[in-house]
Formats: C-alpha cells, sequence, structure tokens
C-alpha cells in the first residue's frame, strides 16, 4: 500500500498540471503537438521515456487488486505498452497522433479525464487515510 500511495503522490500531481495545462492552454499544446509529430525522432524519444517509466512503475507495483491500486499498475502497463509502440512503429504513433488532432472535442474530454484522474490519484496518495492505519505513539485512542 506505501508503494501504491507514493507513487499517487507522484502520478496525481503530473496529471493534474497536464491537463489543467492542455485545458488552460489548448491552442499551444495543439501546435506542440502537431510540431511533436512532424519529428520521428521525438515520437522514439517519448517511447524511450514512456518506456522507462512504465518499466519502473510495474516493476515495484504490479498489483491486480481490485482496488483503486489497479489503476496505477494500468497506468504502468499502458506506458510500457505506449513506450514500445512508438519505438517500433512511429509511423503509427504519427498517424494516430494525428487523427486524435482531427477531433477536438475528443481530445478535449481526454483531458478532463487526465485531470479527473490526477486530483483523485492525489487524493489516493496525500489525502485518503490508509486502510489499518495503525494510530500513532501517543496519539491514540486507549
Amino acid at each position: 500500500m506505501q508503494t501504491s500511495r507514493y507513487i499517487a503522490k507522484l502520478l496525481g500531481p503530473l496529471l493534474v498540471a497536464i491537463g489543467a495545462g492542455l485545458l488552460l492552454n489548448g491552442d499551444v499544446y495543439r501546435s506542440m503537438a502537431e510540431e511533436f509529430l512532424k519529428s520521428h525522432a521525438l515520437i522514439y524519444l517519448s517511447g524511450l521515456i514512456a518506456l522507462v517509466g512504465g518499466l519502473a512503475i510495474v516493476t515495484v507495483h504490479n498489483v491486480w487488486a481490485a482496488d483503486w491500486r489497479v489503476v496505477i499498475t494500468l497506468f504502468g502497463w499502458g506506458a510500457v505498452i505506449g513506450g514500445v509502440a512508438r519505438i517500433v512503429f512511429p509511423q503509427l504513433a504519427e498517424a494516430t497522433g494525428r487523427a486524435m488532432l482531427a477531433q477536438p472535442g475528443l481530445i478535449t474530454g481526454a483531458w478532463i479525464i487526465v485531470l479527473a484522474l490526477g486530483a483523485w490519484l492525489s487524493f489516493m496518495g496525500y489525502g485518503a487515510s490508509p486502510k489499518n492505519a495503525s494510530p500513532k505513539k501517543g496519539g491514540g485512542r486507549k
């Protein structure tokens, strides 16, 4: 559970920042995405970063429990698969990205979900009380 909360503390604020940035500066991010998709080298590099990040998560957190922690595992495996796909098939990543940019409503909805997921993971990492937590010495009831 400690590992889950730790990763949630990292992913939550990251996803909130990404989602907020995209929602507040959509035109700037659209322009960056168009520039990004012109470079197979950047697609490849982003695949390397995603693969390493995803492997880091699933190596320490491959939890398939029927609770909130599975979201972190799914995030990790998604990064692994997405990273491998960008490394092996950068042209497919480019085509997929262009198809997504052609659907602005879909993109806005996706980033709202990213923002909400980030807020929820932040809460799970920073705000939620862990189950079965024992009271701290001197601070609990007897």
